[in-house]
């Protein structure tokens, strides 16, 4: 198992959370994605790493940000 945390920008209710977390869900390999509103953190668990690439690609599709460090 694997886990990564990111911060996504944008999020201001319970649909966002739900939003990122079916798009981020998709993706291939994700076990489990945690989302944080209040902080806007969001931990993604995976079978093995999963690429912060694809992470940005479903942020992104999902209508959020991701915030890089």
């Amino acid at each position: 198992m694997s886990s990564a945390t990111y911060t996504v920008s944008g999020m201001t209710c319970g649909h966002c959370v739900g939003s990122v977390k079916s798009e981020v869900g998709k993706i291939a390999g994700v076990t489990a994605v945690d989302v944080e509103l209040a902080t806007g953190k969001v931990t993604v668990t995976g079978s093995e790493p999963i690429e912060e690439g694809l992470v940005r690609e479903a942020v992104e599709e999902a209508g959020y940000e991701l915030v890089t460090a």
